[in-house]
């Protein structure tokens, strides 16, 4: 929230009346200043419930605040964490539904198709060109992303890895700091690809900055052009997230990865080699009878060799013999 005079921080409203305050809108302050992401999640009953005071003393301190009631001053709470509390808000909206187990299954999917489908007639086939061009002119491929994004950048850097030298994902157990020690020795002939949605992690955005202010391409996966990662990127694909239950549904994304992936795969040289010789390394580890390599088979009618007949029977051979 601004923090000019027409429009103070909930910090500054409490400071600016803080010695006028009673004991019991003083416990409320301490708490908001503390827990102001709790305290914008809370209707008036639950703050009062938690801190031990009247519904009407929790009015009487919004009122102090110089707000018109507790709504508004839980909606200025709210105006500071709005991405944060996005998918909190809808959630809550959400449970107030009623709906059965396979009416929420069909809505999420539902959903998921609507997402796909705004992607697909968003995408700009340019972007797509010059992603796939600087996938594949890239020496060395880093992939950064965390929390959801590291298992998306992991399904990404398993299908890159079959067509591409080298693919490394920056997300370990070491966190950022091992990402910054490797971007150090990144190069303008190396490509960083940055995957970051909402609720944007503050260490992919550092690690995106730091690599495009080393000349590092970026190529971001990202929602839009407001994204934190879209202006520091060379090219930047677009994924519509949206989601009622969840920050983002993760399921376009994965589309979106799929479909970069795939094209990487028609585009690069040798790619059918490359998914043959995957299929022969995996064969042994698949279930069912598969045996460790291929064998030619030999057909009842095909002559043995003369080093493979069996010998005759004792019986037989002395009535040859006679």
């Amino acid at each position: 929230m601004a923090t000019f005079p027409g429009n103070p921080s909930m910090a500054q409203r409490i400071g600016r009346v803080l010695p006028t305050l009673t004991r019991s809108h003083r416990l409320m302050a301490d708490y908001v200043l503390a827990h102001p992401l709790q305290a914008a999640t809370m209707p008036i009953d639950e703050l009062a419930a938690t801190l031990g005071v009247s519904i009407a003393t929790a009015n009487r301190f919004a009122r102090a605040l110089e707000f018109d009631g507790y709504p508004q001053f839980r909606a200025a709470l709210v105006l500071g964490f709005e991405t944060t509390l996005a998918p909190v808000e809808k959630l809550r909206s959400k449970l107030e539904q009623p709906a059965t187990v396979a009416d929420v299954f069909a809505e999420a999917l539902e959903e998921s198709q609507r997402n796909i489908e705004r992607t697909r007639q968003a995408i700009d086939a340019q972007s797509c060109e010059q992603a796939v061009d600087a996938i594949l002119a890239a020496r060395r491929i880093y992939i950064v992303g965390f929390g959801a994004s590291s298992w998306l950048g992991g399904l990404l850097q398993r299908n890159l890895d079959l067509y591409c030298h080298h693919v490394q994902l920056l997300a370990s157990m070491e966190g950022s700091s091992q990402g910054a020690r490797t971007l150090a020795r990144l190069q303008p002939t190396d490509l960083l690809i940055s995957i970051a949605f909402p609720r944007y992690i503050s260490d992919t955005i550092l690690l995106t900055r730091r690599a495009r202010a080393a000349g590092v391409p970026v190529l971001a996966l990202t929602d839009r052009v407001t994204s934190p990662v879209a202006p520091l990127a060379k090219v930047a694909l677009y994924a519509h997230t949206d989601s009622q239950y969840f920050s983002n549904s993760e399921t376009t994304v994965l589309a979106l990865i799929e479909a970069l992936c795939s094209a990487v795969a028609h585009r690069a040289k040798d790619s059918l080699k490359a998914a043959t010789q995957l299929a022969e390394s995996v064969l042994p580890w698949l279930h069912g009878d598969h045996p460790d390599r291929l064998r030619a088979t030999i057909h009842d009618d095909t002559p043995m060799p003369r080093k493979a007949r069996q010998p005759q029977a004792p019986e037989k051979l002395s009535k040859a013999s006679k």
